[in-house]
């Protein structure tokens, strides 16, 4: 046996360029995705618009489109006569109103609350901060629906049954927004920051408008999107406490289906028409959504 018959075979150099420029064009080369990368996140986008977009077809056809054999794939004419005949058996605009009011009253108060108790158990020492910020994870354990009992008689005793502050009151500050706060703010400032600020004269008050602030902006921006959708979409707690004639939007368009015959075009005309303000809200906001997670991202 020869010396040539014993020596391993190695790839030619060009296969191995060809190999590596194949696993680029798939996978990427580090700075820049692939096809597949695209591939995939084109195949949850559609997977994730699917059901909106079939809202879509649903709400501008007629209740037969349920039934056919092949479902049709693109919307058809009649979307603004459905709309119409959401406006003229539910009160669509005072329950936009409504739902525009306390979505938009949670999430200022959750986001500013929860920043500055945020700051507080990640950046000043006082006693019992540790077993406090136990205290407030300890409370996201407990289930929601075990509070709506005593919430709700708690309301009826205050006589606000019916108002819409019986749905914004009890959600002023929320566990999770303060953990989460926490958690950015924690490694994003550094403690010589606020010290120097401290020694210039800076008070309490300004080192937390000028120093923290600015920094939690983009934590803020998430907290503040998921906040609003969290608000915008809750169902039960205005479905009990508020009564018919004042209700959420999310409560009116349950009317849309509380009769004996459901006609699911119009159900679907109101969903679609209650998911457009999300909507155009992730797209304002969105910009400043990308940034937020970059930055935790590079800081992780």
């Amino acid at each position: 046996m020869t010396l040539t018959q014993n020596r391993p075979h190695t790839p030619a150099p060009q296969q191995t360029s060809r190999a590596l420029a194949t696993r680029k064009a798939l996978f990427g080369n580090g700075r820049r995705p692939g096809f597949l990368t695209y591939g995939l996140l084109l195949a949850f986008f559609l997977a994730s618009a699917y059901p909106l977009w079939w809202s879509v077809i649903i709400g501008s056809r007629s209740n037969e489109a349920l039934g056919e054999t092949w479902p049709p794939l693109f919307p058809g004419g009649n979307f603004w006569t459905n709309v119409g005949e959401v406006f003229d058996t539910v009160p669509f605009w005072l329950a936009l109103g409504n739902s525009v009011l306390i979505s938009g009253i949670i999430t200022i108060s959750v986001v500013g609350f929860s920043t500055l108790a945020g700051y507080a158990f990640a950046k000043l020492r006082f006693r019992g901060r540790n077993w406090l910020m136990v205290a407030v994870i300890a409370t996201m354990a407990i289930p929601t629906q075990l509070g709506i009992i005593p919430l709700f008689m708690l309301m009826r005793t205050l006589g606000w049954t019916g108002e819409i502050g019986a749905v914004v009151i009890p959600t002023l500050v929320t566990a999770f927004g303060v953990f989460f706060m926490r958690q950015y703010l924690v490694d994003v400032i550094p403690d010589e920051l606020i010290e120097s600020a401290r020694m210039d004269g800076a008070s309490m008050i300004s080192t937390f408008w000028h120093v923290a602030l600015p920094a939690a902006r983009p934590a803020m921006a998430i907290l503040g999107l998921f906040t609003f959708m969290t608000a915008w979409t809750d169902f039960l707690w205005p479905l009990l406490v508020l009564d018919a004639g004042n209700p959420t939007l999310q409560t009116a368009l349950s009317q849309l289906q509380s009769a004996r015959y459901v006609d699911y075009s119009i159900v679907l005309a109101g969903a679609v028409m209650a998911t457009l303000p999300l909507l155009a809200l992730f797209v304002i906001a969105g910009r400043q959504l990308i940034s937020g997670i970059m930055q935790g991202a590079v800081k992780g």
